[in-house]
């Protein structure tokens, strides 16, 4: 009876070791980062770039940020994991395709899709030639909206222009969890600033406000999860860039000058992509030297 009892315990303890190895696989992707809210980190390399939350609140779960297809068809099967709730909202904090493009995706799984009216604007009209278009969203909002039911609140605001015309984040009070969307990143490839409604002034003023909300992580755009001094960080290298190029537009020096000589490495890995940095600050040149 004794040899019979020692064989069923360790046999459910292999059950246990073997379901909790599982689990760990499924961490590896996705990660808890406040009860009820999961991250996961997008891939540059493997062409999956911008991050991913999701929040499950009692009787659905409003995902952040669709990527672009291939990481959505990887994304959706991991929210399942996480809870059986169904997904009833997607969030898309700005235009760009690679936060837009798998929205069909989710429409198709059944959600609503929701960004800022600007934004909403932008999808429509921002049609890139040989691309394809994001899926429209089904509501929008002028300023701000919120989702609460007692277990979760999410404050959804429009921040633009700024990166973009469009951008919004979103706020968890309780958590005190900022997903910035692009208006911040914490990678090494730099950080956009070519789109053509694009503010830098406005941004850094965007930055600098968000700043003083009660944070203790942010979730970026794009890299991995940051804080505050990240917020410090991408407004530092924004602010030092348009200063510099606005310097050089004065100062009659052409748009490849200003690319040989700024140099942003101070400013870590903000400053770390040569060429990235390399296409922003022609993109500002361009933009500065219309409007003088």
């Amino acid at each position: 009876m004794y040899r019979r009892l020692a064989f069923l315990v360790i046999f459910t303890g292999l059950i246990f070791v073997a379901a909790h190895s599982q689990s760990v696989t499924v961490s590896k992707t996705v990660r808890e980062i406040a009860p009820g809210v999961f991250f996961w980190q997008g891939d540059h390399i493997a062409k999956m770039p911008a991050n991913c939350t999701w929040i499950v609140f009692k009787d659905y779960v409003l995902v952040v940020d669709a990527n672009f297809p291939v990481a959505a068809k990887e994304i959706i099967p991991l929210i399942h994991t996480t809870t059986n709730k169904p997904i009833r909202f997607l969030f898309d904090t700005h235009w760009h395709a690679d936060h837009t493009t798998a929205n069909i995706l989710y429409r198709e799984a059944g959600a609503a899709i929701l960004c800022s009216s600007a934004c909403a604007d932008d999808m429509r009209a921002k049609v890139v030639p040989g691309r394809i278009s994001p899926e429209p969203p089904t509501l929008s909002f002028d300023n701000r909206m919120v989702f609460d039911d007692g277990t979760h609140r999410v404050e959804i605001s429009l921040q633009g222009p700024a990166h973009s015309r469009g951008d919004a984040v979103a706020y968890l009070p309780k958590e005190q969890i900022l997903i910035s969307g692009d208006l911040c990143v914490n990678w090494n490839w730099g950080n956009n600033v070519g789109d053509v409604d694009a503010n830098l002034d406005h941004w850094i003023q965007v930055l600098d406000e968000m700043a003083r909300w009660k944070i203790k992580t942010v979730v970026p755009g794009h890299g991995s999860l940051a804080t505050v001094e990240t917020l410090h960080g991408q407004r530092a290298y924004l602010a030092d860039m348009l200063d510099k190029v606005r310097r050089g537009i004065q100062a009659g020096k052409t748009a490849d000058q200003l690319v040989q000589e700024t140099d942003l490495s101070r400013h870590g890995s903000f400053g770390a992509g040569i060429p990235e940095n390399g296409a922003s600050i022609r993109a500002l040149y361009r933009k500065l030297s219309a409007t003088r």
